[in-house]
């Protein structure tokens, strides 16, 4: 078959097979076009999930008869000064987005400048483009879509429901309103709910912005970004540890105001919370990143979705610095959503929905087994309920020694009793504090070990009788593999004969652990890894794995004394708010929410 030329139609359809991908794509173009405009404001509606009909009206700069013909050919544009690709500073500047719509759908386009008497429109009909046309309007753009893939009846069986196509016009909407807080989005239609993001304007016009798309708990459980760094600035807001989600939708991120996926990226935000959170579990984020344009290639995706850094590893080291700032600068901080879940977690009995012949029910007999109180008239006469033993093991109050200091002095409170042997009752001015002793210490002794590794080799303490662990072969050709490394981290151990390795000086900031368990411990890690030629690479895995058989115990009790001291550290480190596995360390009860558990308002 020879070589032709294809027509300009069929070209133009490639091309839309492109740009346009589903009717999100359209609203992302269009959109962009508006805000390149200098926008203020920018109105979006929708029919049928976008197929039916997408309207972009915005109030920017407008358009002359001579640019409006020139905005539906392809390769047209007004963003490029020269012909150079390396200074992208707009949106859009491919130049092929309308006249690409405008070959797959019904387009037209309306657009007035602040110095001209009247708009002009224009209108392409799958490709036929009409002469300009007077048109009523005030300044800016309006830009109709209709009928989209109306001639590419292939394209449409490929889009999702009208619903699942509208939720993606939202989402796009949601992040161009991110990135571009001083500008107003509207988003209507008949296929959805109505959203109204005001602009914002200020010093805290992004934490506003962010607010109002991803809610107020993202704001009240989140961090501010502002780092500089070889050039980078990362700004935006950053998750607590204890705020995530089950997957990585509601992860954010924005290169010189474009959204874009990039996997240096996602990997910085995985190595920056590595620490905190749990193996399942996506940190919230919103990152912003301004860079020198001529360090970064936007022009490595169709859609402008992807890009390409010349310095990938200094974008990801300012990313991982900018939030391991924050989250250090934190401190003790968790998020505020943990108590929530407690409340809620509550299921108060709804009393006068029990009929009046149920409402004594048998006593339990962790009360003594007392009869019920008389149905007759007047008040019971029962013999007086036993309220069950405290001091039971499984619950223990303790009285706290007399202190000069009050409870609200502290942001932890002051230790009022430990329950179940594990769990830290504490009070401070206005709110009552459950702390996990064991989760905390173990935050508390990963961090130390972190602080010496900084520092130099780890203390540690010698053995008066090197402790023999006997294990499998394997383990112990892995054990004495790591032995090197170990040391470095206060763990001193050799082989001892075939089947078992001596330890002879353990961690000194560990105090007495479970020596046999932390070496099988660490044996099983070594097995994971498969490998001992990375291991400097799992330091980190190493010492929460060691800062958790150096922890205070489940089960242990302490006096009110090392109640009261754990607290007072946990709140001089940092990241103490969560454990190494990423759970919530303590829980903070506020004095209305314990009031609303049993039914009190004011």
């Amino acid at each position: 078959m020879p070589i032709r030329q294809l027509p300009e139609d069929l070209i133009n359809r490639i091309a839309a097979g492109e740009v346009v991908e589903r009717p999100a794509s359209v609203v992302k173009e269009l959109v962009e076009n508006a805000i390149d405009a200098g926008s203020t404001r920018i109105a979006i509606t929708t029919a049928g999930g976008g197929q039916a009909l997408i309207r972009i009206e915005d109030d920017g700069v407008g358009m002359d008869e001579a640019d409006l013909k020139l905005s539906v050919e392809r390769h047209a544009t007004s963003k490029l000064a020269d012909d150079g690709l390396d200074d992208i500073r707009t949106l859009g500047f491919r130049g092929e987005a309308l006249a690409s719509i405008g070959s797959v759908a019904e387009l037209g386009i309306a657009s007035r400048r602040a110095e001209d008497a009247s708009g002009l429109k224009l209108t392409v009909r799958h490709g036929i483009r009409s002469r300009p046309v007077p048109q009523a309007m005030n300044r800016g753009t309006i830009v109709e879509v209709r009928d989209l893939f109306g001639n590419v009846p292939a394209r449409r069986k490929f889009l999702k429901s009208d619903r699942a196509e509208a939720g993606a016009i939202t989402d796009m909407v949601k992040r161009l309103a991110m990135a571009n807080p001083h500008v107003q989005f509207v988003l209507d239609g008949a296929d959805r709910t109505a959203s109204n993001w005001p602009a914002r304007e200020g010093e805290g016009a992004l934490r506003a912005r962010l607010g109002d798309v991803l809610g107020a708990d993202f704001g009240e459980n989140a961090v501010t970004l502002a780092t500089m760094r070889h050039g980078l600035v990362v700004t935006g807001l950053a998750g607590l540890p204890t705020y995530t989600r089950a997957n990585s939708l509601s992860q954010y991120f924005f290169v010189n105001g474009r959204s874009v996926r990039d996997k240096v990226l996602v990997g910085a935000i995985r190595a920056a919370y590595a620490d905190f959170v749990f193996r399942d579990r996506f940190p919230v984020v919103a990152i912003f990143l301004s860079v020198d344009p001529a360090e970064v290639d936007v022009n490595v995706h169709p859609t402008k979705a992807e890009l390409r850094f010349r310095d990938p590893g200094a974008v990801r080291g300012a990313v991982i610095r900018a939030i391991g700032d924050a989250l250090t600068a934190a401190g003790h901080k968790a998020a505020s959503t943990v108590a929530e879940d407690v409340v809620s977690a509550f299921r108060v009995p709804d009393y006068e929905a029990v009929r009046p012949t149920e409402r004594w029910a048998a006593p339990s007999p962790t009360y003594g087994g007392a009869p019920p109180p008389s149905r007759g008239g007047g008040s019971p006469t029962a013999a007086p309920v036993r309220f069950p033993d405290f001091a039971e093991p499984s619950a223990r109050y303790d009285e706290p020694a007399p202190t000069a200091e009050t409870p609200a002095e502290f942001p932890l409170g002051t230790a009022r009793a430990q329950m179940f042997d594990n769990f830290i009752v504490a009070q401070n001015g206005d709110s009552l504090l459950l702390v996990d002793q064991h989760a905390a210490h173990e935050r508390l002794v990963y961090e130390r070990f972190k602080a010496q590794m900084a520092s130099g080799p780890v203390a540690s303490q010698m053995q008066l009788i090197p402790v023999v662990v006997e294990l499998p072969d394997e383990d112990c050709a892995r054990l004495e593999e790591a032995a090197p490394t170990l040391e470095k981290l206060g763990l001193f151990l050799e082989r001892f004969g075939a089947r078992a390795v001596a330890v002879r000086e353990t961690p000194a900031l560990l105090g007495q652990p479970d020596i046999e368990g932390l070496v099988r411990d660490l044996a099983d890690g070594l097995a994971e890894w498969e490998s001992t030629a990375a291991l400097a690479d799992r330091l980190e895995a190493i010492i929460g794995r060691m800062a958790c058989h150096g922890s205070v115990r489940s089960g242990r009790r302490l006096r009110v004394e090392e109640m009261n001291a754990l607290l007072r550290e946990m709140e001089a480190t940092p990241h103490s708010g969560q454990c190494i596995h990423g759970r919530p360390t303590y829980v903070e009860l506020k004095k209305a929410d314990i009031e609303r558990l049993f039914g009190r308002t004011r």
